[in-house]
């Protein structure tokens, strides 16, 4: 059996600058963190991540036992969610096959704990290459996904381009079918989004240190 390594470097992938500041400045303490860490912000759509995930892992040469963490805000798609619930990824889809995500119940019950009191969900999470309204929500859902975003699954895909390693996506619910958003800055639901947001990574660094990849 092969001896358990060190964990390796821990790559954050979100969107948004918002999205970048809440995860940077929330409350992980620097005890729990990973050796190397990065909060890597792609930009909006899934050409933009699938550019900066692959150019981030390049730097470190393929780094195999990098594990890779899509995260942000998402639409909610299921009946009854609400700004604030976290949506653990079981699979991401988009074009291709989907791409199972790695100790995805390991993740929601992490979050549960580092987040109490908010919902977690947990099912397939689909991308789209834009944001998703009205009719498009109902033909989502209909093919059981419980959120959508736009870079996930990219996100995902490109990580795994080089081999197998760690995948895991998290988003939290900015908007949902009957609290839908617009304008994150102006809405109570994205407050409470932003504020949830910076209350996960415990929670990663957690799933983390519970994937050590074996020495090569």
């Amino acid at each position: 059996m092969a001896e358990a390594g060190p964990a390796g470097p821990l790559l954050i992938a979100c969107a948004l600058g918002i999205e970048q500041f809440a995860l940077r400045t929330g409350r992980g303490r620097a005890v729990d963190a990973p050796e190397r860490v990065t909060v890597l912000r792609t930009g909006m759509g899934p050409r933009a991540a699938e550019t900066a995930v692959a150019r981030a892992l390049g730097r470190d040469g393929g780094a195999p036992d990098t594990a890779v963490i899509a995260s942000g805000f998402c639409a909610g798609l299921a009946p009854g969610m609400h700004p604030g619930d976290l949506v653990v990824a079981e699979e991401t889809r988009a074009a291709g096959d989907p791409v199972p995500c790695t100790g995805a119940e390991l993740l929601a019950e992490a979050l549960a704990r580092a987040v109490p009191g908010r919902t977690v969900h947990t099912g397939p999470l689909t991308g789209s290459d834009h944001v998703v309204r009205g009719h498009e929500r109902a033909e989502l859902r209909a093919t059981g996904a419980i959120a959508v975003d736009m870079e996930s699954a990219a996100t995902l895909r490109t990580a795994l381009r080089s081999g197998p390693r760690p995948v895991a996506a998290v988003r939290v619910v900015v908007d949902a079918p009957e609290h839908e958003l617009v304008r994150i800055g102006t809405f109570r639901g994205g407050i409470s989004a932003f504020r949830v947001l910076r209350a996960v990574l415990p929670a990663f660094y957690e799933w983390h240190r519970s994937l050590l990849l074996p020495r090569r």
